[in-house]
Formats: structure tokens, C-alpha cells, sequence
């Protein structure tokens, strides 16, 4: 499993709104973008996916932007991950980037991989951006 500049970005920018939104208001791309200094056109990308899996909304027009679509105690790292397109899969074996595996039933190193996969889900969908605001 490796987090990509996409993942890494799209947590700091969902930390970045947390942080500057108050009381639901809407933050724009420019003020994220020049406080986490990450390109506003590639913030664009990212959170079009996380309003697509409706992590968070928009506003448009003067004083638009975007807010939580949810309470920060119910949007999960292991949302942002997945939102982000990133996947929290550590092996090929386990997400589905190579047909099934012939040696799967027999296969001691599966479990280990299936073992440590299930743990790094388990941290990532019980953080909350709330308990990372804290």
C-alpha cells in the first residue's frame, strides 16, 4: 500500500476545511489551496471525487465553496482514502490488480497479507476528522 500525492493532498485539504470552516460555512478552493499550498486545479480534482462520494458539498457563486456533507465525527480517514481513489490494499492478491491467484487457499503469505490489510482498515475507518482535529 502506498498513499499517493492524491491521497496525502486530499486528507491535508479536508483538514485544511475543517479547520477554516465555521459554523458550515463555505470555504473556497483558492483560500485551501494557498493555505495548504497545493495547486487549485488539482484540488479541483480531488474534491470533485469527494463530493462525488459526498464527503462534502459546494456552493456556487460569491461566498461559495464547499462545507461537510456530514458531521466530522462520521467522515472517516478510510473515506477520505477511498474518496481520493487511493485503495488500502497491500498486496496485489488482495485488490484486485491480478486474477485470482491460484495458490489463495494454500497460501500462508495470503493470510498475513489479508491479516495486516484488515488492520491498517480497521485504524483508518475508526480516525475520524474530528479525533484528527483534536
Amino acid at each position: 500500500m502506498r498513499i499517493t500525492t492524491k491521497g496525502r493532498y486530499a486528507l491535508r485539504a479536508v483538514l485544511a476545511l475543517a479547520q477554516s470552516s465555521t459554523e458550515g460555512k463555505p470555504v473556497s478552493i483558492k483560500s485551501i489551496s494557498a493555505q495548504e499550498d497545493i495547486s487549485a486545479e488539482f484540488l479541483e480534482q480531488i474534491f470533485f471525487k469527494l463530493r462525488k462520494a459526498e464527503v462534502i458539498r459546494s456552493v456556487r457563486g460569491p461566498g461559495g465553496g464547499f462545507f461537510f456533507a456530514r458531521p466530522l465525527d462520521k467522515i472517516t480517514l478510510l473515506d477520505i482514502i477511498e474518496a481520493s481513489g487511493e485503495g488500502i490494499g497491500i498486496s496485489p492478491c488482495l485488490c484486485g490488480k491480478t486474477s485470482e491467484c491460484v495458490r489463495k487457499k494454500d497460501c500462508v503469505a495470503f493470510h498475513v497479507w489479508q491479516a495486516m490489510e484488515g488492520q491498517i482498515r480497521d485504524f483508518a475507518a475508526g480516525r475520524t476528522i474530528a479525533d484528527m482535529m483534536r
